[in-house]
């Protein structure tokens, strides 16, 4: 009988892991479950612990997830960590599965050491991220948020019905999609329902012909800035893209040209964000994600009239966390049956 740990938590709930894998694999398991108190309590990061060095974006203890791991076979997990150290304590660990995109928490050097089978689920909130994300734009685009502010304040704003102030339609727009992996190309698929002009900067991927013959271009990172109208980011977060949305990029947009960002803070320098935001070198901006979470609430950009911002919140969808437990338990199926990894690490 197969031992497996599940630490979950309050997003991805143990109890959704264990029926899908389950499902997947039967009732002949030995199952434990630990439940995290996140979101309702930050992550960590490893910087800031000592034996950690290395892991970011975890919960909970070297000591706590060790002891509950135990003689485990198989953990998974979303937030637990897994360093070097707590690896040569959990000799009997030889499989575990990640509910997220990449597996920030784990020390995968020290997991090949171990020989132990590292996987994650990749595009888990692709589905979620993407309509968060015409959201978004609708929201700039349509005066949501303008209106909505001025209604609360008391203000009856009328004058957003006159033509040099009233929003614009995504038919009559070009959008730049800067990354087109598994969010990016559910963007595109999204924008084109609506008419949108679609330009795609991605040096590392090509047009699907599906998108090529619906009208959408791949064009350079510099075409893509000067022709938007709207600007938003979907790349990988790596030493090419860190900081990649900075002054220099700003200033080559199109005056008045609206900035969206529900991919990952590093990549864009929020210091220069805010001066082309006040200086009108940009109408407005939507944010989902920021280099420091939670933001300092004096931060400057929270002061601003023409940005919207959520809390990193756009990838949190019911189906998110069925999907990735789905995926989870496939994986789990297949380590037992003796097969390979669909998403090795």
């Amino acid at each position: 009988m197969k031992k497996i740990a599940i630490i979950g938590d309050r997003f991805m709930l143990p109890s959704v892991f264990r029926d899908k894998i389950v499902d997947a694999c039967g009732e002949d398991l030995d199952i434990r479950m630990l439940e995290q108190p996140w979101p309702d309590e930050p992550m960590e990061h490893g910087y800031a612990v000592e034996g950690m060095a290395g892991l970011k974006e975890y919960m909970g203890s070297a000591e706590e997830i060790v002891s509950f791991v135990d003689d485990a076979e198989i953990l998974v997990t979303q937030l637990a960590p897994l360093s070097s150290g707590m690896f040569a304590q959990l000799p009997n660990l030889k499989c575990v599965a990640v509910s997220r995109g990449g597996p920030v928490n784990i020390d995968m050097q020290a997991a090949r050491a171990a020989g132990v089978r590292v996987v994650n689920t990749p595009g888990r909130n692709a589905s979620a991220v993407a309509e968060f994300t015409l959201g978004a734009i609708l929201a700039e685009t349509r005066l949501i948020r303008m209106g909505h502010e001025s209604l609360r304040a008391g203000e009856w704003r009328g004058d957003l019905y006159r033509a040099d102030r009233t929003g614009r339609e995504l038919s009559e727009m070009t959008v730049g999609v800067i990354g087109y992996g598994n969010i990016g190309t559910k963007v595109v698929r999204l924008l084109r329902a609506f008419g949108t002009k679609v330009i795609v900067h991605d040096p590392y991927v090509q047009l699907s012909v599906d998108d090529l013959n619906g009208g959408v271009e791949q064009v350079s990172f510099d075409d893509l800035l000067s022709r938007a109208d709207i600007v938003t980011l979907h790349p990988r977060v790596t030493e090419e893209t860190k900081g990649m949305m900075n002054a220099d990029s700003f200033a080559r947009m199109k005056k008045g040209a609206i900035f969206v960002n529900t991919a990952r803070g590093p990549l864009c320098d929020y210091d220069a964000l805010y001066e082309a935001l006040v200086s009108g070198q940009l109408s407005a901006a939507m944010l989902e994600t920021f280099a420091v979470e939670p933001v300092p609430v004096d931060w400057p950009l929270l002061q601003l009239p023409n940005v919207t911002l959520t809390p990193h919140i756009a990838g949190a969808s019911v189906r998110t966390v069925t999907y990735a437990a789905e995926m989870a338990a496939e994986e789990v199926r297949r380590y037992i049956a003796g097969l390979p990894p669909v998403n090795p690490c």
